[in-house]
């Protein structure tokens, strides 16, 4: 196996807030090998994370409260999503300012997966919810630091050239890691601790070969890591930088929307539907939005990179999905769910692909990628936590499930007009 070198940055590299990442641009293509082992950590960082909110809380917390399930996965999730509002910055910050021999970002991969699958496995033993809550917040941790790492390393090695196919390699695992995961706790009839320290196994095993490969020439920092210098490399001029602004904003809006779309499937199959085998009913739509979304992801992807263009198959690629709330806002039914499932697949995957190299070239700094992107992760990671408590007022007290996917629809339309506010890049 052999290792990928970074180059170090030249004693003259300065920041690019209109291209994003100037100093990156003249880097080699990335091989096949390397976007395989990356694809293959997305794939178990997407396992570990969606797994456990798709069905095993769900499944945990209707076994331990079934009157209160509801309230408690919106809290539950609150509470985690408020702790990775915080932490992903702060865990990019540290990561541009550490001065490890280990690696900048092998060693926030590395540390970021241990936490994170120690997370895993402390959830998996829990019966009651506030204690949940405290462990799966605990994870998020660990998620953070594996996010920072890992989308920090496109901006420094990959080429503007290749930045769609490697966003393509980010999402296209997403849904499958999905799949894979419910389908081995369907078939082995897994207790969630059994499941819970399944992820966290296959989270370290399948990580390790990117993070053992990777190479970076650590960059010295200009101050030491201080908590004050962390805090103060937080900021960013929005002002001067409308296009981060703008991007961030429309990724928050579409990753809200799709959450709010799939945060309570399993409770919509069960409770609205009311269909035979909720858990099959559930795997068989997450199928569909995989394969829809891994048609989308990859061809959105390669024509974003072939044609340089991002905008337009950004806001198509809301647009489906708000389509898809639309849709299922007007007609809740089973058969109308799966055709719901492939518009909002293929969307979400089209839109992340090429989201992904839309904002890599509108990063303020090219000394602080991985805060930037952690910042940017916010967009992506926070919406899956928070939309529950939304979603959950919505359906206790705002007009049921129907009243839900109409925002869902009217939230990604907002998303797609967004990303039309960008305008350094085409």
């Amino acid at each position: 196996m052999t290792a990928e070198t970074e180059p170090a940055a030249g004693p003259h590299a300065v920041a690019a807030p209109q291209r994003g990442l100037a100093d990156a641009a003249g880097q080699p293509p990335v091989s096949r090998g390397w976007t395989m082992r990356f694809s293959l950590a997305w794939f178990a960082f997407w396992m570990a994370n969606l797994v456990p909110v798709n069905l095993l809380l769900p499944n945990q917390l209707a076994a331990i409260d079934p009157a209160g399930k509801v309230r408690d996965f919106a809290v539950v999730n609150g509470v985690s999503g408020a702790v990775a509002l915080v932490a992903l910055p702060l865990c990019g910050a540290l990561s541009d300012r550490s001065r490890s021999r280990f690696g900048r970002r092998r060693l926030s991969m590395a540390v970021g997966a241990g936490l994170f699958a120690a997370g895993l496995v402390a959830t998996g033993a829990q019966t009651s919810w506030p204690t949940l809550a405290m462990c799966w917040s605990a994870s998020m941790l660990g998620l953070s630091a594996v996010t920072a790492g890992l989308t920090a390393v496109v901006a420094d090695r990959v080429p503007e050239r290749q930045w769609g196919m490697i966003s393509s390699a980010i999402y296209g695992p997403q849904a499958l890691g999905v799949v894979v995961g419910i389908a081995a706790v369907a078939a082995f009839s897994l207790t969630p601790q059994q499941a819970y320290l399944l992820l966290a196994a296959l989270l370290v095993l399948l990580m390790l070969p990117f993070v053992r490969a990777y190479r970076e020439v650590p960059r010295p920092s200009t101050s030491p890591v201080a908590l004050r210098e962390v805090l103060a490399a937080l900021r960013i001029d929005v002002r001067a930088n409308p296009d981060f602004a703008w991007a961030f904003g429309g990724r928050l809006l579409v990753n809200l929307a799709n959450s709010l779309g799939t945060c309570y499937l399993l409770y919509f199959l069960t409770d609205k539907l009311q269909v035979r085998n909720p858990d099959a009913a559930l795997l068989e739509l997450t199928v569909v939005y995989l394969l829809s979304g891994l048609v989308t992801t990859y061809t959105a992807g390669w024509m974003s990179d072939r044609w340089q263009r991002r905008r337009v198959f950004v806001a198509a690629a809301a647009a489906m999905q708000a389509f898809a709330g639309f849709l299922l806002g007007a007609a809740p039914t089973f058969t109308v769910t799966i055709l719901g499932a492939a518009f909002m697949g293929g969307g979400f995957g089209a839109y992340m692909a090429v989201d992904q190299a839309l904002v890599t070239q509108v990063l303020p700094d090219a000394h602080a990628r991985a805060k930037d992107l952690g910042i940017m992760s916010i967009g992506t990671m926070v919406p899956p936590a928070v939309a529950p408590l939304l979603a959950g007022a919505i359906i206790t007290f705002g007009g049921g499930y129907p009243a839900l996917f109409f925002l869902v629809g009217a939230i990604a339309t907002l998303g797609a007009a967004l990303v039309y506010r960008v305008r350094t890049v085409r």
